[in-house]
C-alpha cells in the first residue's frame, strides 16, 4: 500500500505517522491491486482529525474521524474503514480481492462489525422532472427553498448537467459534467 501523508496546519512526530502507516496498512489484505492511502492530519476546535481516503483501481473509500487524541483518532478511522468495508462487502467481493473477506483466524477478528447479509441496491421511490437552465446561485438558493441537501439542474451557460449540494462544513459544493 502506498501512504501520503498531509498535515495540515499542525506538526506531528514521525511516529504517528509510522503508527498511521502499521494500522492502515492491515487493511492492505482487502486489495488486490496496490492501493494508495491518503492520510490527512488537522487540528479544528480542540478535536484532533484524521481524513483515510484510499484508492484501489475505481474504488475509492473515504472515512473522516476526530477525537481528542491523534493516535485515537487514527484507531476510530481504521475501525470505520472496516466497518465500511465489512457493510458492503457483498458488492465489494466483486471489485476486490477474492477471499478479502473470509473468516481470519486472529484474535483481532473481535474489533469488526459483526456480519450483516445485504441485498441488492433497492429503489423506493422514482421522480421525473423537467431539468430547468439556470446559475448556480438560482440552484442553492432553489435548493434551500425545497429543503433538500443537494438540487439538480442545466447550467445556463452551456446547458450541461450541475448539482449543487450542502457540505457538512456549512458551505455549498458544485458538481459540473466536462461536456
Amino acid at each position: 500500500m502506498k501512504f501520503t501523508f498531509t498535515d495540515k496546519k499542525v506538526n506531528l512526530p514521525k511516529s504517528l505517522h509510522n503508527y498511521a502507516e502499521k494500522k492502515v496498512g492491515k487493511l492492505d489484505r482487502y486489495f488486490k491491486n496496490e492501493a494508495e492511502a491518503n492520510l490527512v492530519f488537522s487540528v479544528e476546535k480542540d478535536r484532533n482529525k484524521v481524513e483515510l481516503t484510499i484508492r484501489s483501481g475505481s474504488t475509492i473509500l473515504r472515512v473522516a474521524e476526530s477525537t481528542s487524541d491523534m493516535f485515537a483518532s487514527v484507531d476510530a478511522a481504521v475501525t470505520s474503514m472496516e466497518r465500511q468495508l465489512r457493510k458492503h462487502k457483498t458488492r465489494l467481493e466483486k471489485r476486490l480481492r477474492q477471499g478479502a473477506f473470509a473468516p481470519a483466524d486472529t484474535a483481532e477478528e473481535t474489533s469488526f462489525v459483526p456480519d450483516v447479509e445485504e441485498g441488492e441496491f433497492q429503489i423506493v421511490r422514482s421522480k421525473k422532472f423537467p431539468i430547468k437552465p439556470m446559475t448556480v446561485d438560482e440552484a442553492i438558493l432553489q435548493m434551500n427553498l425545497l429543503g433538500h441537501s443537494f438540487y439538480a439542474f442545466k447550467a445556463e451557460d452551456g446547458g450541461a448537467f450541475a448539482v449543487v449540494y450542502r457540505r457538512n462544513d456549512g458551505g455549498y459544493g458544485l458538481i459540473e459534467d466536462e461536456g
